[in-house]
Order: C-alpha cells, then structure tokens, then sequence
C-alpha cells in the first residue's frame, strides 16, 4: 500500500522551495485546491502566505520529490486556492501516498510536540541526527516516535460480514471490529479478545489480511479475516451501540475507500477473503 511513498529513516535535513511541504495548524492540513485539484504546497507556498514554523522534518519522497512536515504556529491568513481542511477529509479526496505521507507527518509533529523534554529524568531533550529519535542529554535515554498496533477484523458467517456501528460514527456509519493490542498480548489473542468483548462472539480460523499505518493519532492497523464460530450478538452497549450480519446487497453506510476497514470489506464484496 502506497509503494510510491519512500521513507527516509534521516529526518532532520532542510528542504528547497519546490519540495513539498505538509504543513499542519492546530491539527488540520493546508492544501492548494484549485478546481477540483487538491495538492499539497510547496516551500515557496509557504514563503509567499508567510507562514511561520519551527522545525522541518524529512518525512521521504514521492516520485523522486522531497516531502517535509512543518507545524505551523502563530495565525495563519490564508489567501487564493489555500484552504485548512481536517486529514481524514484530505483522505477522501488524494491518491494513496499523499494520504500516507500527511498521517507520517502528523505522527512526527505529534511525536516532535510530546517528547521535547525527557520521561525518565526531565530534562530537554535533542534530536538525534542519524535516525528518527531524540535523546535526552542529561540521562542518555532515547525516544523513538510511538506506534501503537491495533488489529481489524473482518469476521465472515457464510455469505455474510459482520459490521458494527462504534458511538463515534457519524452519520450512522458502520465497520469491522476493530482495538489495540494489550501489553503482553499476540495479535491473533488480540482479535479474539475484541471481538468477544465488543459483540460476544467467538471465533476461528484467523488469518492476516494485510496492515495500514493509520495516523489518528499514531496506529498501526493489521487487518485479519476470521470466520465465526459460536454465540449470539450481543454488543457492550459502551463502545459498539448495534451489530449485525450483512450480505454485500444490504451494506449500511460504510467506512471511506481510503481506510483498511473499506478495503477489506471491498475484498469481502470480490469474493476475494480467505476464511
């Protein structure tokens, strides 16, 4: 997924006016939609709307083009074809690796934001120049930017899926099971784990589908299909509101194309899971 994208592990390096620059303001993403065109600025962009940051960092490049991640601070005034939209919204609209590069640059923001002074002993930290890490002067310790892994399954009943509806949803959306993985726990205890828990119901023949980094703020999504086993639905009325069985002629509304939970339910829809 998103084999265009090409991760540089060196991150601290400065860029040139004509290399991308994903700029983010209190959580959201500047763009360049003209038309029906959405892209994402370059240095020179930034330049001309004076926008003001502190650090850029390396995130990699996209077709042989270098990509940086700058945070905003101050007001930004913004002027022409530039507008700030939420990442998940940007999702909708790019091709894959623009999408996966936005979230790797939230994540190394966010992790740049929370790890500027030392968990261990306090003090301020630095950046490390060789890899994608700080490390505390004072006490030696290193910080590498937390991922968090969190398992999604498409669980299969004969011709139908399982979809759920998390009281998070907007407009009444429904997906897979899905939760992070406990200190201690495997990934295949972890699926079983969420789904008992969420819909209790259990569960056989796990097998991997495939993962996505999902950067909301700092997951890694790993795809499974499982295929039911025992019990009647029976959600945890906290988390999941409704649950049900689904056949591809009566989906309620599902999640985006752009996330791992539609592509699998998409692969249910081909006939393309393996149970």
């Amino acid at each position: 997924m998103g084999d265009n994208l090409k991760i540089i592990s060196n991150i601290f390096r400065k860029g040139n006016l004509n290399d991308l620059c994903f700029t983010f303001f209190k959580g959201n993403l500047l763009i360049k939609k003209k038309d029906d065109n959405i892209t994402i600025p370059i240095f020179d962009d930034i330049k001309k709307l004076n926008i003001k940051y502190e650090n850029e960092f390396f995130i990699g490049t996209i077709d042989k083009k270098s990509c940086f991640a700058v945070e905003a601070v101050g007001e930004v005034d913004l002027l022409g074809d530039f507008e700030i939209i939420p990442l998940y919204e940007f999702g909708s609209f790019v091709k894959e690796e623009l999408f996966l590069a936005a979230g790797r640059a939230t994540q190394i923001l966010n992790w740049d934001k929370t790890h500027r002074f030392c968990g261990k002993c306090g003090s301020k930290t630095e950046n490390k120049n060789d890899e994608i890490a700080k490390v505390c002067p004072n006490c030696n310790n290193v910080m590498y930017p937390v991922i968090c892994p969190a398992i999604i399954v498409a669980v299969i009943n004969g011709d139908k899926i399982l979809l759920a509806h998390n009281k998070g949803f907007k407009n009444n959306k429904y997906s897979l099971i899905a939760g992070f993985v406990e200190a201690g726990e495997d990934l295949e205890s972890a699926v079983k784990r969420e789904v008992f828990e969420e819909v209790g119901i259990k569960i056989k023949n796990i097998n991997y589908y495939t993962s996505s980094p999902w950067s909301f703020p700092n997951s890694l999504m790993i795809g499974f299909t499982a295929e039911y086993e025992s019990g009647e639905i029976k959600v945890d009325g906290e988390e999941i509101l409704h649950a049900d069985w689904f056949t591809k002629d009566n989906f309620p509304n599902i999640p985006d194309k752009f996330t791992l939970a539609r592509k699998i339910i998409d692969s249910f829809t081909d006939k393309q899971l393996e149970i």
